[in-house]
Parts: C-alpha cells; structure tokens; sequence
C-alpha cells in the first residue's frame, strides 16, 4: 500500500513548541521504519513550529509564503536525517530548486523512488503562495496515486466543533468527505477537502501523540477518525 504521512511542524517540536524535539522525530521515523517494511511511505511535513501564516501587516503575504515553503523544507532536511540514523533511506523532492539540497519533484521520480523502499519527502507545499500544506498533502498523494491519507494532528480524530472550547464536542469514529465539505469541519483547509473529494482520496485522522499511532493506523488499532470516499 501506498501511504502519504502528514506530519505538522507543531507536533514534532514536541513539549518545547517551537523548532525540533529530537526524541518526538526519532520516535517516528522508528514507527515509519516498522511500517515501510510492508508499505510505501511519503511524507508531508507543515512549517508550523517555524512559521505560520503572516504574522506581520509588514510582510506581503507572497513572501510570507514562500517563508512558510522554506520552513517546510528546513524541517524535511532534519527529519529526513533523523529518519537515515535509524536505517531508512529518504528522498527529499520540491516543486522549485534548492541547489543540492533537494531533488525536483516529478511523479514518475517520486514513484521510482518508493518503489526502490525510499521513504520520499515532499517540502516545499505546492511551490505557490495562497496554497497551505493541506493542500500539497493532498495534491501529492493524488499525483503519486497513494491509498490514503494519515493525518497526524495533535488531536485525536475528526469531531463536530472544537473540542478545546466546547466539551461537548462529538468525536466521529467515520465521517464521509462529502459531510466534511458540507458541514465544515476543519479536517483539512476547505480547497483541499474539495480537492480530495473531487478525486476520492479518504483520510485517516489520529493523534500522533497517542503511543505507537502510526503504526496502529496500519494495523487495525486505530483509535481515530476514518474519512471515506
């Protein structure tokens, strides 16, 4: 099966909130390392424990953007790293050049490189401003043709409202994408619902917090939400 992972920038900077926490990184590339053994794995990682949107009238959105495009980038570089110490190899693709630290995104490399057992990171989100990560999570996994979707949040599924401000917020176990889109709900921005709806391509949303929740999303331990096709 092919799989595109999302991580977010947040998650991975663990309890310090910002930057990298080695400890929370190594302990996914060892839950990817067990599931790329069956499995062919891309990875999409936000910038948000860098960067996150405009964060100042002074900035033009464009070029908060493209600082957002390069977060995403620096945190490929490291994961990739900390993926490689524990014996996986990666592959690091973007939709613009970076010299020597990345190699141009096209589906039939990305494709050649999964089937060769490369872990294949996507940096860089769709090379365009006005586009988030969801959205090059999204693009990617439709291009690669992948199975699904894991979405690894710091929540642990999909429910009807926020259920940091109101505690009576419904968990969905399984909601279909076309309910998604309807009622709203923040799986994933709105242009990349749409996107995913429009070609079929479900999620599966989980806490990566939750002890071994890669791995269980695999193996019929998930505790998170499923959205359909």
């Amino acid at each position: 099966m092919r799989i595109l992972l999302k991580l977010s920038g947040e998650a991975l900077a663990g309890p310090k909130k910002t930057g990298f926490d080695e400890d929370t990184v190594r302990g996914v590339a060892l839950q990817v390392k067990q599931i790329a053994a069956d499995n062919q794995v891309e990875i999409v990682i936000g910038g948000g424990n860098f960067w996150r949107g405009r964060t100042s009238e002074n900035i033009d959105r464009v070029k908060a953007d493209q600082i957002g495009m390069l977060a995403t980038v620096m945190n490929c570089i490291y994961v990739s790293e900390i993926f490689r110490s524990v014996g996986l190899d990666t592959e690091i693709m973007t939709p613009f050049m970076c010299s020597s630290f990345t190699k141009l995104f096209s589906k039939d490399a990305a494709v050649k490189a999964l089937k060769k057992g490369k872990v294949v990171f996507f940096a860089g989100g769709t090379g365009h401003p006005y586009f988030s990560t969801d959205m090059g999570t999204v693009l990617r996994a439709i291009e690669t043709e992948a199975d699904t979707v894991l979405l690894a949040k710091s929540i642990d599924g999909v429910y009807d409202d926020d259920p940091a401000v109101n505690k009576n917020a419904k968990k969905y176990d399984e909601i279909s994408l076309a309910e998604v889109v309807k009622k709203g709900l923040k799986v994933v921005d709105t242009t990349a619902s749409a996107l995913a709806l429009e070609n079929k391509m479900p999620f599966m949303v989980f806490d990566l917090n939750e002890e071994n929740s890669i791995v269980n999303a695999l193996t019929g331990k998930f505790n998170g939400t499923r959205v359909t096709v």
